[in-house]
């Protein structure tokens, strides 16, 4: 056979160099052909060879560096653009909390800009109404508020220092340790006044942004969708509408929790002639936010108010009333109010919580729980369309 005959290239080499035919090479190396080299074969045998709890272990870690090290670089990107994010967030969940309105409206034929801004303009009616009713009614308790706060934390020093063995300087030094560093992490006048231009900004982006997304939402979102091709665009519209459904689900059930746990603790405290009941109740709507940190520290300042004020016994009232409501909320209301899709594991919600303040401060304790219960939502949503079609295919 000759070099010009077919097939004269066909036979195996020995040096390790790449054939046209594409035979497998003693070397290793790529063959023209595509076909496996000896040293593909060698790290398939090593990877078969290997204890399938130790493939599983290495697969999931290999996915879990990956989505870790995704979720920190989203973070770290948030936190570099946060009056925008914040921005973002906050618009996202009101115009999820207000698209019923905006439903209603455009069932009464407004027209889309009008339907959006009637909305806008409702959402700022009822800020500003609330805010001045507030603000008239407590604004001259809240140095008392501090005042008594003050004075419940000398009585449970004192309590702590008569029945625990820790003494006055230990808890004294601990004390200064934490002001401390209160005070060094606390801002400067030119830090301050940077961050509240970013927070008034970012308060007159979310209104803008909140005023287009309530008119041209819906289109933009069928834009999105026209662009897609083939069975992906159905299961992207059907994971962004589940996804949708319990941000809205979520943004309206933590309202009215909120204000539930508000007005029930507030009525308690009326009725114990608590001091300071609406700053307090206050507190606690703005802590219903927070899922079970929000709750607690809120309830926490109550006790405090109330043992400062009337004594123990008054204390621990308030202590059964807060616990009350609280057991009240996450047995029957939540369960009422937010339907089994936005429901998550306490344990889920602690480390949502706890993720979202370590990377973005207050603000990222605010938004962490509903950005949590939409990935799962969504996810959950691709895991049962994938195996519907798998069940399909399989039949």
């Amino acid at each position: 056979m000759t070099a010009d005959e077919p097939g004269a290239h066909a036979a195996p080499t020995t040096g390790g160099t790449a054939t046209a035919g594409g035979t497998a090479t003693a070397g290793g190396t790529a063959t023209a052909g595509g076909t496996a080299t000896a040293g593909d074969t060698g790290a398939r045998h090593a990877w078969a060879a290997l204890p399938w709890l130790v493939r599983t272990a290495v697969l999931w870690s290999a996915c879990l560096v990956v989505i870790v090290t995704g979720l920190y670089l989203l973070g770290r990107i948030a936190v570099l653009l946060a009056p925008l994010a914040i921005a973002l967030a906050a618009t996202i969940f009101l115009t999820a909390l207000l698209d019923p309105v905006l439903v209603r409206l455009r069932r009464l034929r407004l027209p889309a800009a009008l339907a959006a801004l009637l909305t806008v303009l409702l959402l700022l009616g009822i800020l500003v109404g609330v805010g001045a009713l507030v603000w008239n009614l407590t604004a001259s308790q809240f140095d008392q508020l501090s005042q008594e706060l003050t004075q419940g934390l000398d009585r449970s020093r004192d309590f702590v220092t008569s029945t625990l063995p820790v003494s006055e300087a230990q808890l004294d030094k601990l004390v200064d340790q934490a002001r401390d560093g209160l005070s060094g992490s606390s801002p400067d006048p030119v830090s301050g006044a940077r961050t509240a231009s970013e927070v008034v900004g970012s308060a007159l982006l979310a209104l803008v942004l909140l005023f287009f997304l309530l008119k041209d939402g819906r289109s933009m979102w069928q834009w999105t969708l026209s662009r897609m091709a083939g069975p992906n665009r159905k299961l992207v519209a059907e994971a962004g509408r589940g996804g949708w459904q319990t941000l809205g689900a979520y943004s309206r059930g933590t309202m009215l929790i909120a204000a539930i746990d508000a007005l029930g603790i507030g009525l308690a405290l009326v009725v114990l002639r608590v001091p300071l009941a609406l700053p307090l109740a206050l507190i606690t709507f703005l802590g219903g936010f927070v899922p079970i940190i929000g709750a607690t520290v809120a309830g926490a300042v109550a006790v405090l108010v109330a043992l400062a004020a009337n004594g123990p016994t008054t204390a621990l009232l308030t202590l059964a009333a807060v616990v009350a409501v609280q057991q009240i909320e996450g047995n029957l209301l939540e369960p009422l109010v937010m339907k089994r899709q936005v429901r998550l594991h306490p344990a889920v919600i602690l480390v949502a919580v706890t993720a979202g303040t370590l990377i973005a401060g207050i603000a990222g304790a605010f938004v962490s729980v509903p950005i949590t219960a939409v990935l799962w939502r969504i996810i959950d949503t691709v895991q049962r369309h994938r195996s519907a079609t798998h069940a399909s295919a399989v039949q």
